[in-house]
Protein backbone atom coordinates (compact mmCIF):
# COMPACT_ATOMS: atom_id res chain seq x y z
CA UNK A 1 0.00 0.00 0.00
CA UNK A 2 1.40 3.20 -0.65
CA UNK A 3 -0.64 6.73 -1.16
CA UNK A 4 0.61 9.00 -3.39
CA UNK A 5 2.35 11.75 -1.73
CA UNK A 6 0.49 14.69 -3.56
CA UNK A 7 -2.79 12.72 -2.27
CA UNK A 8 -2.29 14.02 1.25
CA UNK A 9 -3.35 17.52 2.20
CA UNK A 10 -0.40 17.70 3.76
CA UNK A 11 3.55 16.51 3.96
CA UNK A 12 4.53 13.49 6.17
CA UNK A 13 1.67 12.07 7.31
CA UNK A 14 1.26 9.88 10.41
CA UNK A 15 -0.39 6.90 8.84
CA UNK A 16 -2.51 3.71 10.40
CA UNK A 17 -4.00 0.95 7.85
CA UNK A 18 -6.97 -1.01 8.09
CA UNK A 19 -9.86 -1.93 6.09
CA UNK A 20 -14.12 -1.65 6.07
CA UNK A 21 -15.09 -5.14 8.04
CA UNK A 22 -18.53 -6.46 7.75
CA UNK A 23 -19.06 -4.92 11.14
CA UNK A 24 -18.35 -1.80 9.99
CA UNK A 25 -21.49 -1.62 7.56
CA UNK A 26 -24.81 -0.02 8.52
CA UNK A 27 -28.10 -0.27 7.25
CA UNK A 28 -27.56 1.78 4.32
CA UNK A 29 -25.13 -0.59 3.38
CA UNK A 30 -22.00 1.82 3.67
CA UNK A 31 -19.27 1.90 6.62
CA UNK A 32 -20.92 3.96 9.38
CA UNK A 33 -19.97 7.08 10.35
CA UNK A 34 -19.22 6.28 13.62
CA UNK A 35 -16.24 3.36 12.60
CA UNK A 36 -14.52 6.86 10.53
CA UNK A 37 -14.56 8.73 14.05
CA UNK A 38 -13.08 5.56 15.45
CA UNK A 39 -10.12 5.30 13.33
CA UNK A 40 -9.61 9.40 13.33
CA UNK A 41 -8.99 8.42 17.39
CA UNK A 42 -7.05 5.06 16.25
CA UNK A 43 -4.67 6.97 13.97
CA UNK A 44 -3.87 10.05 16.67
CA UNK A 45 -3.73 7.63 19.49
CA UNK A 46 -1.11 5.55 17.57
CA UNK A 47 0.45 9.08 16.78
CA UNK A 48 0.75 9.98 20.45
CA UNK A 49 2.08 6.87 21.10
CA UNK A 50 5.19 7.04 18.45
CA UNK A 51 5.39 10.36 20.11
CA UNK A 52 6.04 9.03 23.15
CA UNK A 53 3.14 9.68 25.03
CA UNK A 54 0.83 6.73 25.77
CA UNK A 55 -2.28 6.30 28.51
CA UNK A 56 0.72 5.30 30.92
CA UNK A 57 2.13 8.83 30.55
CA UNK A 58 -0.58 10.99 30.40
CA UNK A 59 -1.74 9.01 34.10
CA UNK A 60 2.20 9.27 35.13
CA UNK A 61 1.72 13.06 34.54
CA UNK A 62 -1.76 13.51 35.73
CA UNK A 63 -2.60 15.39 32.00
CA UNK A 64 -4.57 14.30 28.62
CA UNK A 65 -4.74 16.17 25.64
CA UNK A 66 -8.87 16.10 25.46
CA UNK A 67 -11.19 16.79 22.23
CA UNK A 68 -12.42 19.98 22.77
CA UNK A 69 -14.18 20.54 19.14
CA UNK A 70 -14.55 17.92 16.32
CA UNK A 71 -15.55 18.79 12.95
CA UNK A 72 -16.33 15.83 9.88
CA UNK A 73 -16.53 16.34 6.48
CA UNK A 74 -17.73 13.01 4.86
CA UNK A 75 -17.14 13.10 1.32
CA UNK A 76 -17.70 9.44 0.12
CA UNK A 77 -18.93 5.92 1.23
CA UNK A 78 -16.34 3.03 1.48
CA UNK A 79 -17.56 -0.69 1.71
CA UNK A 80 -17.07 -3.78 3.21
CA UNK A 81 -13.54 -5.31 2.13
CA UNK A 82 -11.90 -1.41 1.26
CA UNK A 83 -8.16 -1.17 2.22
CA UNK A 84 -8.42 2.78 3.52
CA UNK A 85 -5.21 4.73 5.20
CA UNK A 86 -6.09 7.10 8.02
CA UNK A 87 -3.94 9.98 8.47
CA UNK A 88 -3.24 12.68 11.09
CA UNK A 89 -1.33 16.07 11.59
CA UNK A 90 -0.71 18.13 14.34
CA UNK A 91 -1.22 21.30 12.26
CA UNK A 92 -0.86 23.97 15.39
CA UNK A 93 -0.73 24.48 18.91
CA UNK A 94 -0.57 27.49 21.14
CA UNK A 95 2.38 25.45 23.60
CA UNK A 96 0.24 26.24 26.38
CA UNK A 97 -2.99 24.44 26.61
CA UNK A 98 -4.57 23.71 23.23
CA UNK A 99 -3.50 21.52 20.02
CA UNK A 100 -5.20 21.53 16.86
CA UNK A 101 -4.75 18.23 14.57
CA UNK A 102 -6.34 17.73 11.06
CA UNK A 103 -7.55 14.01 9.78
CA UNK A 104 -7.67 12.84 5.82
CA UNK A 105 -8.89 9.20 5.08
CA UNK A 106 -8.53 7.98 1.89
CA UNK A 107 -9.47 4.61 -0.03
CA UNK A 108 -6.47 2.77 -0.80
CA UNK A 109 -7.80 0.69 -4.68
CA UNK A 110 -8.42 4.60 -6.27
CA UNK A 111 -6.76 7.26 -3.59
CA UNK A 112 -10.21 8.94 -3.37
CA UNK A 113 -10.48 11.24 -0.23
CA UNK A 114 -13.42 9.23 2.25
CA UNK A 115 -13.26 11.88 5.21
CA UNK A 116 -11.04 14.77 6.09
CA UNK A 117 -11.80 15.84 9.61
CA UNK A 118 -10.01 18.33 12.42
CA UNK A 119 -9.82 18.35 16.30
CA UNK A 120 -9.13 20.16 18.76
CA UNK A 121 -7.58 19.68 22.20
CA UNK A 122 -7.21 21.26 25.20
CA UNK A 123 -4.49 19.44 27.97
CA UNK A 124 -6.60 19.03 31.43
CA UNK A 125 -5.97 17.94 34.60
CA UNK A 126 -6.87 13.93 34.87
CA UNK A 127 -7.43 14.15 38.49
CA UNK A 128 -9.92 17.37 37.95
CA UNK A 129 -10.92 17.48 34.31
CA UNK A 130 -10.16 21.08 34.24
CA UNK A 131 -7.39 22.70 31.55
CA UNK A 132 -4.06 22.97 32.40
CA UNK A 133 -0.82 24.06 31.18
CA UNK A 134 0.86 21.22 28.90
CA UNK A 135 3.67 19.36 30.79
CA UNK A 136 7.21 19.94 29.24
CA UNK A 137 7.01 16.46 28.08
CA UNK A 138 4.15 17.39 25.85
CA UNK A 139 5.76 20.43 24.44
CA UNK A 140 9.10 18.20 23.92
CA UNK A 141 6.92 15.14 22.00
CA UNK A 142 3.67 16.92 20.40
CA UNK A 143 5.89 19.89 19.52
CA UNK A 144 8.18 17.50 17.58
CA UNK A 145 5.02 16.88 15.32
CA UNK A 146 3.65 20.21 14.37
CA UNK A 147 3.36 20.81 10.61
CA UNK A 148 6.03 23.95 10.62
Amino acid sequence: MSIESEKWDHPHPFTLQTRVFAEDIDGLQHTNNTVYVKWCEQVAWAHSVSLGLDLDSYRDLNRAMAIIRAEYHYLRASHEGQEIVAATWITGWDKKLTMKREFQIIRVEDDVTLLRAKMQFACIDLSSGRPRRMPPEFIAGYGSAVLK
